[in-house]
């Protein structure tokens, strides 16, 4: 072993160390201003949420929509308010025709622009070259591969710079999110997460869009409550749980695409 090797070797452990020290640090400093974000959260003022949130991060704070009823709810918010947040969508390729025309509608209302990010095209022609267009029912681990590809990575590019991420989450959509807060620290994507509509039902975001004229998908009043990819979606019987639409051949999954999954 030589000393040049060594010593190279010892520096690489140092710098790691004060790399992770340093992340660990931010890290605090962010639980911090989680705790202050949730004191300060008003559930009988989400446009002042909202507003609160332009101001903590200017130019940092993004809305990812997915054009669902909760989506399309704070969407008004943030645009009839004029709110300094970015508002993007992840077209995953494979959306219902009635999703791409809620979007039209939206943006011929507000006049805004909402950022469109798309999969990688190679990522995509490589999984279905390989395993045909319809995979993901095929396994769980070929399922969340082709979510990991069309969602979660395209999520990353969006959420690249931001330093607040909105979300239209809400606690009774599944057991997985009872335990959230208004304001979590995402440890995946290292940043803040604000969930605004946490403690609506799925009544309150009806009541809403339907009082305020928000455009809103219109396979809500057939029967479907969560709307993602058209393959991956159906309509939920009364008394189903409200995630019993996603992916309804696995049994044994939390239902979930990997968006939402690192809360610490």
């Amino acid at each position: 072993m030589s000393f040049r090797w060594y010593f190279e070797f010892s520096f690489d452990i140092c710098r790691q160390d004060k790399v992770n020290e340093y992340i660990k640090q931010i890290t605090m400093v962010n639980q911090n201003l989680v705790s202050d974000l949730n004191k300060q959260a008003d559930s009988a003022n989400l446009v002042g949420m909202l507003e609160n949130v332009a101001k903590q991060f200017p130019g940092k704070a993004v809305f990812t929509t997915s054009l669902g009823i909760e989506d399309q709810a704070i969407t008004d918010m943030i645009f009839s308010n004029n709110l300094d947040i970015k508002v993007v969508t992840l077209d995953t390729g494979r959306l219902f025709e009635e999703t791409y025309k809620v979007f039209n509608r939206t943006i011929e209302k507000y006049g805004k622009t909402i950022h469109v990010y798309f999969p990688k095209n190679d990522s995509v022609e490589k999984m279905v070259t390989e395993k045909g267009p319809l995979s993901f029912y095929l396994s769980l681990e070929n399922r969340k591969e082709c979510c990991n590809i069309r969602k979660v990575e395209p999520l990353g590019r969006a959420l690249e710079g931001m330093e607040c991420w909105i979300t239209g989450l809400r606690a009774s959509q599944s057991d997985n999110r009872h335990d959230l807060d208004f304001f979590v620290w995402d440890a995946g994507f290292k940043l803040i997460k604000c969930n605004p509509l946490l403690h609506w039902s799925l009544e309150d975001c009806q009541k809403y869009v339907k009082e305020k004229n928000v455009p809103y998908n219109v396979l809500h009043d057939r029967g479907f409550v969560s709307i993602g990819c058209a393959p991956c979606t159906r309509a939920i019987q009364p008394g189903e749980d409200f995630r019993a639409g996603r992916w309804w051949w696995e049994s044994n999954s939390k239902k979930e695409c990997g968006l939402h999954t690192h809360e610490e």
